[in-house]
């Protein structure tokens, strides 16, 4: 890292150009994913390319780049190499070689190891489908830097919007600016983030804070995760921005331990910031001084929850309190207390290098900018995704996602995590944002999309995430405690066959007393995921309940498996049989003892005839 302290904007325009003009002997990148795809041998393919490239005498006309996330995590491991544009996935230290031989030397791509998509073969980027209908604007630089560089940063532009921006702008025309963006909270309840700037910035106080709630649990979101660990210094140039706007001289950053890369990786940023005077005292030779401390969190969902975090910060257990007064008002030590999370922090920088009127010009009338969903679930291409405000369900899970996973049919979207519902096939045109999606039962949460097939049963879904609730609660409200451990009795009671049909009114009413008398967004959202899958679903309930079955073969209380006259005796579910519950002789009809029979449903799975029923 340069030694040279930045002293001024001038400096660090200046350090970006030598950065940039540093590249012209470079014959190309070799970017790999050394976050999520570190654990499918990332590590040995980065090692063979350093290996071949010395014995070649390479190395220094090649770069190995080790990156965040490059968005399509299903091909994992995933290798780019620039300024082709070449994508392959699947990558072994075996491909290494030709990859050298064909796409460095030579400059053609590897068309065995490219992306493909529906079928379609294409070794650039840009035109696979998975990325075509993106705007990356947030995760431009993830998968592009070694997030263990701030030059890499810096040479992409990082920290002079910034500089730039405390430089030559009063605190009230940043936060003007930032009203005028209509960039909303990405951390899910959508609150104007330049409202909530104001808010902090008006409030009395001889001392304030900064927060950046990187307490991410909803399952199968990784959003904020991919940002700290593939483009950290984006999310600490925002909350400087932040902190000069507000008046704090000190930010936090809430992390789960449970993310050990994303906590190495800022900490590393954090401090070549500090290093080049970007953090600390008179930044860049200002008369401005912040720095921010990484506190990690031992993974209670609730400490998502504003003043949960706080009293977590403060040494306290994690538990909600009453508002008002906001945290903007009293919050960190009894003083005023501005908290975003981690995607919020990331938009900043782009509006002040570009203005809030570009900013705004993406996105719809009340849902400003881009949004980044993690894609999970029965889709063919998961991973990391930014499109605009707008985009509707069916591009993201078909054109972006490929399609459902085997060939089977979409059933519904989990989108918000456990507050949030799960939205049907019949709403999959309907523009994604903060207000549509409220509207149709769920809730834009921190960004989790989890996509779910035919085989999936709905009021299991609503078990499993009422069940994640009920674990989370802190306690401290009853509503919350008691209402939704009543709730998931009853769920549990449904999937056993053992529920009567004047339960699903029980569930209406709880859920109407727990939203309206929780006291945090906790318990307040808890009962989404159960009232959405009442109002879409509500003839699975009804069939578990009446019929005693489950169409799906989720729920095992409700299975009975049997072999019928379709069965050719080939055994196949006897070899799969863990219990040994299926008999019969070669060629002729077999027989399941249901007294054995765990309903694992291997013999259902490995069945080509059809002939296994439940």
């Amino acid at each position: 890292m340069t030694d040279k302290k930045i002293n001024s904007l001038q400096d660090i325009e200046q350090l970006r150009e030598q950065l940039l003009s540093g590249h012209k002997d470079s014959k190309a990148r070799v970017l790999i994913c050394m976050t999520g795809c570190r654990a499918l041998g990332a590590g040995s393919v980065a090692a063979k390319f350093r290996e071949n490239l010395k014995s070649l005498s390479l190395e220094t006309q090649v770069a190995v780049v080790e990156t965040g996330c490059i968005g399509i995590c299903a091909a994992a491991p995933v290798v780019l190499i620039e300024p082709y544009e070449y994508l392959y996935g699947g990558v072994k230290p075996e491909d290494v070689e030709e990859i050298i031989a064909e796409t460095i030397e030579k400059g053609q791509p590897v068309e065995r190891l490219a992306v493909t998509q529906n079928g379609e073969v294409s070794a650039k980027l840009g035109e696979i489908g998975f990325y075509k209908k993106q705007k990356k604007l947030v995760l431009e630089n993830c998968g592009r830097i070694d997030p263990k560089r701030i030059e890499d940063a810096i040479e992409r532009g990082g920290y002079i919007a910034a500089i730039k921006a405390v430089t030559e702008k009063s605190e009230q025309q940043i936060i003007d600016e930032m009203i005028e963006s209509g960039l909303r909270g990405r951390g899910g309840a959508g609150f104007p983030a330049g409202v909530k700037w104001n808010l902090c910035r008006k409030s009395d106080g001889d001392e304030k804070y900064i927060i950046c709630n990187a307490d991410e649990g909803d399952p199968g979101a990784f959003m904020d995760r991919a940002l700290l660990e593939g483009d950290p210094h984006r999310v600490i140039e925002g909350m400087l921005v932040a902190a000069y706007a507000i008046g704090a001289k000190l930010g936090f950053i809430y992390v789960r331990a449970e993310y050990p890369i994303a906590v190495e990786h800022i900490n590393i940023a954090l401090d070549q910031a500090r290093g080049l005077g970007l953090l600390g005292e008179k930044i860049a030779g200002l008369d401005f001084s912040f720095d921010i401390e990484v506190r990690m969190g031992a993974g209670a969902f609730v400490c998502g929850e504003e003043t949960a975090l706080i009293g977590s910060l403060e040494g306290r257990r994690g538990m909600p309190n009453s508002r008002p007064p906001f945290p903007a008002q009293k919050g960190y030590m009894g003083k005023p207390t501005n908290i975003n999370n981690v995607e919020t922090f990331a938009n900043v920088p782009i509006i002040m290098k570009n203005g809030p009127k570009s900013y705004s010009a993406v996105g719809t009338e009340k849902s400003k900018g881009t949004k980044i969903f993690a894609l999970a679930g029965k889709v063919k291409n998961t991973g990391l995704v930014e499109v605009p405000m707008g985009t509707t369900l069916r591009e993201i899970v078909y054109d972006i996602g490929g399609g459902m996973d085997k060939g089977r049919k979409f059933k519904a979207a989990q989108l918000g995590g456990p507050s949030g519902g799960c939205i049907p096939a019949k709403y999959l045109d309907n523009e994604i944002d903060y207000d549509s999606v409220q509207q149709l039962g769920a809730i834009m949460g921190s960004g989790g999309l989890i996509v779910m097939d035919e085989l999936t049963c709905m009021v299991d879904i609503a078990r499993y995430f009422l069940e994640f609730v009920q674990a989370e609660s802190c306690g401290k409200c009853t509503p919350c405690r008691a209402g939704t451990k009543k709730m998931l009795e009853i769920l549990q009671s449904i999937c056993r066959g053992a529920a009567r049909l004047s339960d699903l009114d029980l569930l209406e009413h709880l859920a109407g007393h727990i939203k309206k008398a929780s006291l945090c967004g906790l318990g307040q959202t808890a009962p989404n995921p159960v009232l959405s899958t009442l109002s879409s679903f509500k003839e699975e309930y009804v069939q578990h309940i009446a019929e005693k079955k489950c169409a799906a073969g989720v729920c095992k209380d409700l299975l009975s498996y049997e072999i019928i006259e379709a069965c050719t005796g080939c055994q196949a579910c006897m070899r799969v049989c863990p219990v040994e519950a299926i008999t019969g002789e070669k060629k002729q009809q077999h027989s399941i003892d249901k007294d054995k029979c765990i309903k694992c449903g291997q013999c259902f799975d490995v069945c080509k005839f059809q002939a296994v029923t439940r």
